[in-house]
């Protein structure tokens, strides 16, 4: 092997350093590369809404998009309006009614049973009447929660103006970047349109779903006769926004909430509804929404979302599977050009045929 020359030394570390430099500034200012990503996620979710509505009217895009915003900005009051009174509500009747349930409780031989070893109920009663002051705890000190409310407020705007301008404009940035790819414009164009169709489709899937498992909570517990069952209905639809854990977790909520109605026969019923309505989702609701948009391996489903919600909690484990699946989409081309060009490279390289002379 030959020496390297001095200028191709002196060039790789020049990219080097560059490399280093740039991960260096994409590191301090991470907090802005989240909202930006976090912002075209949502633009991405958008983008089909505005876009129908687009196409059957004759408003200004931007008129169309202020709209879209405040429906939903309605919506998550009206959620709000609804489910936190109703929750101050339901732990309040909790912590006042802890001992007829537990009175209740043991009227079950086998409960009594436990209960007399291990005294479970007194513990009960004695968690379940300092809720409301564990919940004054919660709340922390009054400076704290306005800095962090106020934090919030400022990423909300920022990422509500960032996915503005990119609903409104997207179109103009991509074809602005398309134009510095040369022959390969094309190719890049349909894995633009690829990504953007498996993302908005999986977000807007999520949020189909999460309205549906509302629906379907709403219904079966008012039919139990569980309290502020539309309130819990929100609370499971929220839960069912989170990949893999999400249900499970709104159903042990909910599953608390039923111990208070004809225990055990409200529970139970509860219990084998969940599980009804999990396979359910899983296995139809899903892959009717999602369609074929999402084929991710399982394996990286569960990797994603765990680093995804170490990273930005819950709103990381919802954006973790959608970034996969674009990453996924873009390795997936890669290799398939990358495959195309290993067979082209032999047959060019092939020595030309010669006619026999006479």
């Amino acid at each position: 092997m030959a020496s390297p020359s001095l200028r191709g030394v002196v060039r790789t570390v020049m990219i080097v350093t560059a490399c280093a430099i740039a991960l260096y500034l994409v590191w301090r200012v991470r907090a802005v590369v989240r909202l930006a990503g976090i912002s075209l996620f949502f633009a991405l979710t958008l983008e089909p809404i505005v876009d129908g509505a687009d196409r059957r009217t004759r408003a200004p895009r931007g008129v169309i998009i202020l709209a879209v915003y405040t429906v939903l900005i309605a919506g998550i009051a009206l959620v709000g309006y609804v489910v936190v009174p109703s929750m101050v509500k339901e732990v309040q009747q909790l912590s006042h009614d802890a001992p007829r349930y537990a009175l209740e409780l043991r009227h079950n031989g086998t409960f009594r049973h436990y209960d007399d070893r291990y005294h479970i109920s007194a513990k009960l009663v004695q968690d379940a009447q300092r809720l409301p002051q564990l919940l004054g705890h919660l709340v922390g000190p009054l400076k704290d929660v306005t800095v962090q409310a106020f934090s919030f407020i400022g990423q909300l705007v920022t990422v509500l103006a960032l996915a503005f301008l990119l609903v409104l404009h997207g179109r103009d940035y991509v074809g602005m970047g398309l134009s510095l790819t040369g022959d390969r414009k094309e190719r890049y164009r349909q894995l633009i349109i690829e990504i953007n169709r498996a993302v908005a489709d999986y977000m807007l899937g999520n949020v189909v779903i999460s309205v549906l498992a509302t629906l379907a909570t709403w219904v079966v517990l008012s039919i139990l006769g569980v309290p502020y069952a539309l309130s819990l209905g929100f609370v499971v639809g929220f839960f069912d926004l989170i990949p893999l854990v999400g249900a499970t977790l709104g159903a042990i909520v909910v599953g608390l909430a039923t111990l208070t109605v004809g225990f055990p026969t409200a529970t139970i019923v509860w219990v084998a509804f969940i599980i009804v309505w999990q396979r359910f989702e899983d296995y139809v609701v899903q892959p009717f929404v999602y369609g074929r948009a999402l084929h991710v391996n399982p394996i990286v489903t569960i990797i994603s979302v765990i680093a995804g919600a170490e990273l930005l909690g819950v709103l990381g484990a919802l954006l973790a599977i959608p970034t996969a699946a674009a990453v996924q989409i873009v390795l997936r081309d890669w290799w398939s050009h990358r495959e195309r060009g290993a067979e082209v490279a032999p047959s060019s390289s092939a020595p030309p045929m010669t006619q026999p002379s006479p």
